[in-house]
């Protein structure tokens, strides 16, 4: 089906999406779809063509590597952005919110502690006066 446009013009070649184009021989073949890159024999990589006519093998890999590479160079810096700055977070918040709240805590149970002594304090002096222990 591909090879009747052979010598014809690449956008007639690829109007067929399974027709890879080869710019430098013009033959019109058969995408090899078993392999993702079209063989050397075929058709060298920046002569290739394949979907559209103004981007060639080589250059689709080299932009598609370059894109994706930046990508991933920017999810990793703002993984590291994100932790860093939680982890930030939590040292700074974390350990003054959790040290107030145990001091406060502590001094309820301070001042319970001293107002039970001092109401025991109170009875065992009535009781001392009621017996004339004083």
């Amino acid at each position: 089906d591909c090879h009747q446009y052979t010598n014809r013009s690449c956008e007639e070649c690829l109007k067929n999406v399974t027709c890879l184009w080869c710019a430098s021989s013009g033959m019109c073949t058969e995408y090899p779809v078993r392999r993702i890159l079209p063989p050397a024999d075929l058709c060298e990589l920046r002569s290739a063509r394949w979907g559209v006519c103004w981007v060639n093998f080589e250059a689709l890999i080299i932009a598609m590597s370059v894109v994706g590479g930046t990508i991933l160079i920017t999810l990793g810096v703002c993984c590291c952005c994100c932790c860093k700055k939680k982890s930030k977070k939590q040292v700074s918040e974390g350990p003054d919110k959790d040290d107030e709240r145990a001091a406060r805590e502590q001094e309820k149970r301070r001042v319970r502690q001293e107002e039970r002594r001092a109401e025991m304090k109170s009875r065992h002096d009535e009781i001392r006066r009621k017996y004339g222990t004083v």
